[in-house]
Order: C-alpha cells, then sequence, then structure tokens
C-alpha cells in the first residue's frame, strides 16, 4: 500500500486520519506543521500528502507551493478548517494540491 504524510497542527486530526488510514492498509508518517512536514518528505519523499492548509511556523499554502516546485510528482490533498472560505482551497489548487476539502469531513 502507499505511504501518506499527514501535516496538521491538530493532534486529534492527524490521529484520527492515522487511525483510518492505517486500517486501509497504508503506512502513515505524521508532522505538526508545515516546515517539520517538509523535512520528513525531503528525508523520505512518500506516496500521498494531507496537508492543513492553516498552521503556525511555515502553513500549508506556503509548504503546498515549496513542495511542488521541488517535487513534480508531489501528490497533495490540502484541508482546512476555515470554513465556508472556497478561497484557500482554490489557492491550494493553484498553488498544486490536487484536491482540496473542508472540515470536517465524512470519512466514510
Amino acid at each position: 500500500m502507499a505511504t501518506i504524510l499527514v501535516i496538521d497542527d491538530e493532534p486529534s486530526i492527524r490521529g484520527l486520519l492515522q487511525e483510518v488510514l492505517e486500517k486501509a492498509g497504508h503506512r502513515v508518517l505524521q508532522a505538526e506543521d508545515g516546515r517539520k512536514g517538509l523535512t520528513l518528505y525531503q528525508q523520505e519523499p512518500v506516496d500521498l500528502v494531507i496537508m492543513d492548509l492553516l498552521m503556525p511556523e511555515t502553513d500549508g499554502l506556503e509548504a503546498t507551493l515549496q513542495l511542488t516546485r521541488e517535487y513534480l510528482d508531489a501528490k497533495v490533498i490540502a484541508i482546512t478548517g476555515a470554513q465556508g472560505d472556497q478561497n484557500f482551497l482554490d489557492v491550494a489548487k493553484l498553488f498544486g494540491a490536487r484536491r482540496a476539502f473542508e472540515k470536517p469531513f465524512d470519512i466514510n
């Protein structure tokens, strides 16, 4: 199966995604901000990155742009808790995210 990097400043979101993805047979790595996520990706490129957009240190928009510029084959799914603000999701797609979703989302 795939190796997936979950980058989110909310431990509960990281834990939930890890639980669901591991049950599906995937290997999951975690980082709590964009800077740490970029460092992890540089050490071990993964099959997919699930990236929160609003985080301290390096935010998800900046990290998505940097990741997709440095690694053209990087696959990023952007997530955000900024409900009702489609702008964040649209900018994430412009910066290279393949998909973008609002939190909370249905994991079923």
